[in-house]
């Protein structure tokens, strides 16, 4: 509940936000970008703090079980902590850079690099769980579909391809029609989300995609780009001569799931992470899929930015595109910002608090 709500909606939507393919209708992307960049702006300062609070709930849980260390519902709520614990860290990583590392809650102030916390609980978390009786629990391999992202983004291709590939060929899952997976029908390709409803108080970003002309309402109007194919209906909708994000269907009329992992990302981690020899297979294995032509560039540079217009089409609203940019050198020339926006600004009351804290260089 902390995990999914605590840092708040535009959490979830902040790198489609910076990543620039998603702004209302009356700004510029680099305006959205720049106005969000502000170490007083309320998306930053809710995220970092929410990402935080989540963070002492989650230890809190790990050291409630670690007083039954052999109770079988101890085991599982252990290895569901241990991911948490790794999701919010790669959230925090991701997008901050270097951030206070808490294995326990202390009043100890350090910052550190985490990528190693993160994969040690991911290691951990998938030692201690098997199946889940649906994707709306954590399970093994949510652990590893996590992983497969985190070694990406640390660049560690060759492991990143490898859970990647164990993932696409021995799980359960199939890349399925969006129509399926963006309506809460029984799909084969989720394989974590937050069931996100309506009695835990939980986030609503259904209502930031929609106009009031839609049925269901809205309080946001986005500009969108949409590829033609059989993703753009459940992508995009033309409401009175605006595009809108589509993968929320709700408005204010309800709540739609969050999706973490899916097997389609999977299947672009394995094509990037596999280089343009071997991986341009995975990659037009989903654009068939998906209804395109299979392509073939010709470089090995043209063939990354390739798999990220892949990304971009396919995961769009999923939180994705600003890191993309970011993690792969192409942030700067792509979106117009400066370099010292590739990482977000420290909020300026937790820079008050912990003076062993200082400002990310820029701000």
């Amino acid at each position: 509940n902390r995990v999914q709500n605590e840092p708040q909606t535009r959490s979830f939507i902040m790198c489609d936000i910076l990543g620039g393919d998603i702004t209302q209708s009356n700004y510029n992307p680099i305006d959205v970008i720049n106005s969000t960049l502000s170490p007083l702006n309320s998306a930053i300062v809710n995220g970092w703090n929410g990402y935080y609070s989540a963070l002492y709930q989650v230890n809190n849980l790990l050291a409630v079980t670690a007083k039954f260390p052999d109770s079988e519902i101890s085991v599982r709520a252990r290895g569901e902590a241990h991911y948490f614990r790794a999701y919010i860290y790669f959230c925090l990583v991701s997008r901050w850079g270097g951030v206070p590392l808490l294995r326990e809650n202390t009043l100890d102030k350090l910052p550190a690099d985490v990528w190693a916390l993160i994969e040690e609980d991911l290691d951990t978390a998938a030692s201690l769980l098997d199946t889940s009786e649906s994707y709306y629990y954590v399970s093994r391999n949510a652990a590893l579909a996590l992983k497969a992202r985190v070694m990406l983004s640390q660049g560690k291709m060759t492991e990143a391809a490898r859970l990647a590939e164990d993932l696409i060929t021995s799980g359960p899952y199939k890349l399925d029609s969006f129509d399926k997976i963006f309506r809460k029908k029984a799909n084969t390709e989720i394989i974590f989300a937050f069931e996100n409803i309506s009695e835990e108080s939980s986030i609503n970003i259904s209502d930031l995609f929609y106009t009031y002309g839609h049925p269901n309402k809205g309080q946001g109007v986005y500009r969108l780009f949409g590829a033609n194919d059989t993703r753009k209906e459940m992508s995009v909708i033309n409401i009175a001569g605006t595009d809108c994000l589509n993968k929320y269907p709700s408005g204010q009329t309800g709540k739609d799931p969050v999706i973490v992992s899916r097997i389609a990302e999977l299947y672009l981690i394995s094509a990037e992470a596999q280089g343009r020899s071997k991986g341009v297979g995975r990659l037009n294995e989903l654009r068939r899929e998906r209804g395109l032509d299979d392509i073939y560039p010709a470089s090995d540079a043209a063939y990354v930015d390739a798999v990220l217009d892949e990304r971009r089409r396919e995961l769009l609203g999923e939180n994705f595109i600003y890191h993309d940019m970011v993690r792969t050198g192409r942030a700067v020339e792509r979106l117009g910002i400066q370099k010292f926006q590739l990482l977000l600004p420290i909020p300026g009351k937790e820079l008050q608090l912990n003076p062993l804290l200082e400002p990310n260089p820029g701000y």
